[in-house]
């Protein structure tokens, strides 16, 4: 049996409670993770060294434009000197060095002051050149102090970081003696580098439309290599929700290892399959889940309430003599049918013991069974069963009929050994039914093991079976089986006819035994309900003692179990101390 899986495509699904991630959406997970991942460390590794290179090629053009000012204060300087101090004079040396610093810049927030250190703590501005406010005092104590320091070790020139309205500048300084300040050129960082992260950025866009591109193409790609994967796991777990074992489709795929994987595990199937198979013609249904399900048998059982079928081969021993190794096929034949016979109503097989065969009802066979089984009452399905089982022994004493004349046709006549082996082959067989509480389970050891039904009324249906060839009667049922199918399937429509009452080998009280009647039997012979009434009647004369009257009675009736009391009620007296029970002496 195959299976192919038709469901769409998830990104998980949930087996019992596990979460079931598919390979591929992992594999595509981590392969697009990867690509960004290692994409954006490249670009940013690039910025950074983007970024080193700019600062370098900043502080080279800071020390430039700082020496062209340096060197224009130092004109301004002398030109102030022809002023001999006078103030407007010294503003405008201030004014001419901020123009000139302007013509420098190329941003917005670029910088060049003078600066005056008063102390660590303190810095006077005495000329600004930017866009931003007019500063009089240097915010940054902290720089004014790196400054301060490094002036103590008699260095007056260097590079140097500062904060302004909690931007972030960096620049070039240098101490000119003439004008006893700082020259200050410096650029505000985040502009400084805003093309660099624009550039960081559209490369990031692009990296991830690259990336989307090539994840869809993956998908594909991967998806298309390991489709196998989400038809076997799929496969697989459909398996474990309905607990069957089945081959996986893998038409189209390719050879590679997947393919491998899912031909191993369909060999592997194959195999197990078997097994099961084999397994289960050697014990019964309710065994073979119990064992799938739970992955052990236990050496356990309980009690419960089922009900019993035996059958039995008559004049076996005359078989055996006459077929020798032959009745092998004769008793494959009948089993065959009386098997199927018995699974077809909800029964089990308990036991087979060469010519005998045991059948037990009322068991629970799964869901699975119950679904391709009809339900109903055990003892209901056990009378069946044995009807079913007489049908198919008739067929087969049919066939051999037919047979024995096409011989007859053929040849004229037969042989004495001829005709000795068709005797043989003429099947009949009794059937026993009771029920009640048994043991049913597992005995014997974890090295060997057994399923078996074990009480009274499995041997109870084995005395009925027996009883067959003295009240030949097809099938005989005890009263438990009677009054379970009258009070548990009110539309059964069986005729039960009381045979008698009896005391079997082993027990010390009597029973009611019966002869289930089909309503088809009632029905195609119009007399039987007349003989059945003359039957009935001369039994209960029979009960009274009254046996003269009785056998006037079985005497005009034509049921075979009407000869056994003939034969009782012959003399036309009862025993002494008659009780209405009679007692069987044999098995």
């Amino acid at each position: 049996m195959t299976k192919t899986s038709s469901k769409k495509r998830s990104f998980s699904r949930k087996v019992g409670n596990t979460r079931v991630v598919p390979i591929t959406s992992r594999i595509i997970f981590i392969f697009t993770v990867s690509i960004l991942v290692a994409s954006f460390a490249s670009n940013y590794i690039n910025l950074a060294f983007n970024r080193a290179e700019l600062m370098k090629m900043m502080k080279q053009l800071l020390v430039k434009d700082l020496k062209e000012i340096y060197d224009f204060s130092n004109t301004q300087y002398e030109l102030y000197q022809y002023s001999k101090g006078d103030p407007d004079a010294y503003q405008a040396s201030m004014n001419m060095i901020e123009t000139n610093a302007f013509r420098q810049f190329k941003n917005k927030k670029s910088i060049t002051f003078g600066l005056r250190v008063n102390s660590a703590a303190s810095g006077q501005i005495v000329f600004q050149a930017a866009k931003i406010p007019k500063l009089t005092a240097f915010p940054d104590k902290t720089a004014l102090r790196r400054i301060k320091q490094q002036e103590n070790k008699g260095i007056r020139e260097g590079t140097l970081t500062f904060f302004i309205d909690r931007e972030e500048y960096y620049g070039i300084y240098k101490y000119i003696p003439k004008w006893g300040v700082y020259l200050v050129r410096a650029e505000e960082l985040n502009e400084f580098s805003q093309g660099s992260r624009r550039i960081f950025r559209d490369i990031s866009i692009i990296i991830g439309v690259i990336t989307f591109a090539c994840t869809l193409i993956g998908i594909y790609i991967i998806r298309r290599i390991t489709r196998f994967i989400d038809v076997i796991t799929s496969a697989i777990m459909e398996m474990a929700h309905t607990q069957q074992l089945e081959l996986i489709r893998l038409e189209g795929a390719s050879n590679d290892n997947i393919t491998f994987l899912g031909m191993s595990f369909n060999s592997l199937s194959s195999t197990i399959n078997n097994l099961l198979s084999i397994f289960r013609k050697f014990v019964n249904k309710d065994i073979a889940v119990q064992a799938y399900q739970e992955k052990t048998i236990r050496l356990e059982g309980t009690q419960k309430e089922l009900t019993i079928l035996f059958t039995d081969i008559k004049g076996f021993t005359y078989m055996t003599e006459t077929l020798g190794t032959d009745i092998i096929k004769i008793l494959n034949i009948h089993y065959h049918q009386a098997i199927r016979e018995i699974f077809e109503n909800n029964g089990l097989i308990g036991s087979i013991i060469g010519d005998a065969l045991l059948a037990v009802f009322g068991v629970s066979l799964g869901d699975e069974a119950k679904q391709s089984r009809p339900t109903g009452n055990k003892s209901y399905q056990a009378v069946l069963a044995g009807y079913g089982i007489q049908k198919a022994a008739q067929a087969l004493r049919k066939e051999m009929e037919e047979r024995r004349a096409e011989i007859l046709n053929f040849k004229g006549k037969l042989t004495a050994e001829e005709e000795q082996v068709y005797q043989a082959v003429l099947l009949e067989v009794g059937v026993g039914i009771d029920g009640g509480t048994v043991f049913y389970g597992n005995i014997g050891s974890y090295e060997r093991m057994t399923n078996t039904v074990i009480g009274d009324n499995v041997n109870a249906a084995s005395r009925l079976e027996g009883l067959t060839r003295i009240y030949k009667a097809p099938v005989i049922c005890s009263e438990y089986i009677k009054n379970d199918i009258v009070q548990n399937t009110p539309d059964h429509e069986i005729y039960f006819l009381e045979l008698d009452t009896v005391q079997v080998k082993g027990k010390t009280v009597g029973q009611k035994i019966y002869w289930p009647i089909l309503p088809g039997a009632l029905q195609s012979d119009s007399r039987l309900a007349a003989d059945l009434k003359h039957f009935e009647t001369g039994l209960g004369l029979y009960y009274q003692g009254k046996w003269q009257e009785a056998f006037q009675e079985f005497s005009i009736c034509n049921l075979p179990p009407a000869e056994e009391f003939l034969e009782r009620t012959r003399s036309g007296q009862p025993p002494r101390e008659w009780s209405g029970t009679w007692n069987i002496t044999v098995k």
